[in-house]
Parts: C-alpha cells; sequence; structure tokens
C-alpha cells in the first residue's frame, strides 16, 4: 500500500439554483467529466474504474452519468454517504490506485436536488439520523428542518461554553460570501455585510439564511492515477499528490459525549486529521490553503478547532485575528465555501478537490493564495462520515 497517488485532472459545472439551467444529471456529469479529462489529457478510455457518488437519485444513475463520457464496460460504484459523498467517491478511487488495482480511476460526482430544506425520501423506515437527533432532543429542544437545528444548535453550545459570539459566526459568511465574487462556479457571487448577515431571517440558534449553504445542482470529476501513469503521460508538471487521506465514521464518543458538538461530527473530524497529518508527515501549521465542510457558519468554526488550526473554545479568536482570510495564516474557502458556492451534495467533494489543485498549481485565478504548497480538504456527512485530503505538488 506504499504506492503513490496523485490527481491528474479536474473539472466541475457551475454550481446553480435547483432548476435555474435546464439540464439533466447525465449533462453534469458530461460537463464535469469532460473538463477533467480534457484537462488530464487523456481519454476516457484509459480510465479502469469509477467511482460515481449522489445523494438523491435512482439505483445506478451513477452508470447513466458515466455513459455519457464512454461506454468500456469498466466496473462503476454508486457511492452515497450523505454530504460526504463526492470526497467518498474521492477516497475509494485513490483506495483503487492506491493498492494496484487500477492505474487510472474517476470520481466523479453530481446532484440535481429540489428547492428548500433537505427532506426525507422514504416514509416508512427510520431515518438514518434518528438517533442523532434524539440525543440532540434531550440537549436542546427539538426544532425543524433537521440540518439547521443540528449544527445551530452545536453553535448554541460553543456560545455556552466558551463564550462564542453571534458576530464570530456572521464573519465567516461574511468571509466566504466575499471569496466567492472571484468565483466563476459559485451559485452566488454576492458581498454583504456583517450586518447583513445578521440581520437575514434567523434560521436556528446563531444561524442567519446567509450563513446556510443553499440546495444546489452541479457536478465535479477527478482523475486519479498512480505515478506510473503519470511518468507515462508526461503529467508530473500538473499532478497534484494526495499525500494523506482519511476516512473517519460515527464513534463511541458521537453519542457518550452528550455533546451537540460531537453529534455533529467534530470528534470524527479531529480523528481523520490526526491520521492525515501523520500519513503526510505535516500539522497544521504546514498548511497554506484550506477548502472545508461549512455547510453552516457554526460547522466552520468548530473544524478550525477539530483540524487543530487553534485549541479548542479558540475558534472564535481566530476569526477575529481575520487569520482564515487572504492575509491571515490560512485561506479557508476560497471558493466561497458551501455557504456561497453551493452545495449539491454529490459534487461538493469533488469540488473541493477541484480547487485546491488549481491552487497548488498556481491556476486560481484572482482566488490564487500566494506560495500554496500544502492544502487541505474536510468533506462531512452527517449520520456519518468525514474524509480528510491533504495534498501537495508532484516532487520526484
Amino acid at each position: 500500500m506504499s504506492n503513490r497517488v496523485f490527481v491528474v485532472g479536474v473539472g466541475m459545472t457551475k454550481f446553480e439554483k435547483p432548476g435555474a439551467r435546464e439540464w439533466d444529471y447525465p449533462d453534469m456529469a458530461r460537463e464535469s467529466g469532460t473538463k477533467a479529462l480534457e484537462d488530464a489529457g487523456i481519454d476516457y478510455t484509459e480510465v479502469e474504474q469509477a467511482y460515481v457518488g449522489y445523494v438523491y437519485g435512482e439505483s445506478t444513475a451513477g452508470q447513466r452519468a458515466v455513459y455519457e463520457l464512454g461506454l468500456t464496460g469498466i466496473p462503476i460504484v454508486n457511492v452515497n454517504n450523505n454530504c460526504s459523498t463526492g470526497s467518498t467517491a474521492l477516497y475509494l478511487a485513490t483506495q483503487a490506485v492506491k493498492s494496484g488495482q487500477a492505474d487510472c480511476a474517476l470520481a466523479l460526482g453530481f446532484e440535481k436536488m429540489q428547492s428548500g430544506s433537505l427532506g426525507s425520501t422514504y416514509d416508512d423506515r427510520e431515518q438514518p439520523l434518528m438517533r442523532h437527533l434524539l440525543a440532540l432532543a434531550e440537549l436542546q429542544e427539538f426544532a425543524m428542518p433537521p440540518a439547521p437545528y443540528m449544527f445551530g444548535a452545536a453553535g448554541v453550545e460553543h456560545m455556552e461554553r466558551f463564550g462564542t459570539t453571534a458576530e464570530q459566526f456572521a464573519k465567516i459568511a461574511v468571509k466566504n460570501h466575499k471569496h466567492s465574487l472571484n468565483n466563476p462556479y459559485a451559485q452566488f457571487q454576492d458581498e454583504y455585510t456583517l450586518e447583513q448577515i445578521l440581520e437575514a431571517r434567523q434560521i436556528h440558534g446563531p444561524l442567519t439564511k446567509l450563513q446556510c449553504s443553499p440546495t444546489s445542482d452541479g457536478s465535479g470529476a477527478a482523475i486519479i492515477a498512480s505515478e506510473a501513469f503519470v511518468e507515462k503521460h508526461g503529467l508530473a508538471a500538473q499532478a497534484i499528490e494526495i499525500v494523506g487521506q482519511a476516512m473517519v465514521t460515527d464513534m463511541n464518543s458521537t453519542f457518550e459525549d452528550k455533546s451537540a458538538i460531537s453529534l455533529v461530527g467534530a470528534d470524527m473530524t479531529r480523528k481523520a486529521a490526526e491520521k492525515v497529518y501523520a500519513q503526510a508527515g505535516i500539522t497544521a501549521d504546514d498548511v497554506d490553503v484550506i477548502e472545508l465542510h461549512d455547510c453552516f457558519s457554526t460547522n466552520e468554526l468548530l473544524t478550525y478547532e477539530a483540524l487543530g488550526l487553534c485549541a479548542e473554545g479558540d475558534g472564535g479568536k481566530l476569526v477575529d485575528a481575520d487569520d482564515t482570510t487572504y492575509g491571515g495564516r490560512w485561506v479557508v474557502n476560497p471558493s466561497g465555501g458551501l455557504i456561497s458556492k453551493g452545495h449539491p451534495l454529490g459534487a461538493t467533494g469533488l469540488a473541493q478537490c477541484a480547487e485546491l489543485t488549481w491552487q497548488l498549481r498556481g491556476t486560481a485565478d484572482k482566488r490564487q493564495v500566494d506560495g500554496a504548497k500544502v492544502a487541505l480538504q474536510h468533506n462531512i456527512g452527517l449520520g456519518g462520515a468525514v474524509v480528510v485530503t491533504a495534498y501537495k505538488p508532484y516532487a520526484r
């Protein structure tokens, strides 16, 4: 399992408000997949396996999506891991190459979503998050819809335990909306003042509407390859190495801690980050640019702490010091993050991969983080799974 693994091609669609564009998921996949193949400079016939992520859709939609790129008979695996679906497809493609099962694999994710808050598809069986919701309802009064309730409750807990303020959470949304101004792929490209963020319609706890990620349509893709493939195709100049990667699911602490913060995945993130830092031989201080799962502004702050950017309880201080934007210690979510770029569930993790690939290649245009050499990705899905990935440019 010592094989080196590289991202050699990435592509994505613009993220759109559901229904804003006349397209279907095969169109999305064709666009992102074709861009990724063109970026890598290879033909689809060289792809040996494909992992295709989506949350809302019929069985084998992954096959239907990828058939837009070609019909070569390769294994195509459908992937669903809630909001971490895209990075789970990336994880599986990486594992296929790392294990030597393939020299070139495709990770692709898409989502065609309904407008409004996320809802359930089936009402004749237990919902996967029911155990989490029941545990949280023992700590804070239940509210609908579930996702903002869970992350809003975690924000409330952080405020009560550490003195974090509503303004500090809101500043994260100000930052990410501002970052999206330079991202042509973002669903929203609007700047807001702190007052506008705070005065927007309250959703739950400290969260207002402008601190919540929207429902979105879109797709992302990445071509994953071995070192032999990189050398054979002369891709060293653009190859970005995956130097560490870990997936972690819920642990006993998720429920035993009696904490809203644990219930929304902070422990999963912390454990995954520790594994990745050890694999890559780095610490948080070595990282230059980060794409993390800001489904809500509260989760971005919680994730600062879980990734080790600061001590537990100090996330608000990091915000006030402007240490997570241009000119600060790290640039977090230069793409605009989920809050402003959008959050088509199956595509999110692959859009993060694309952004960080561009950053490390130095091709992120107005979003470029000067001198970026180490990148970190964090994608989480409740119920639950988190994938953390570290990247560096290829070095022989």
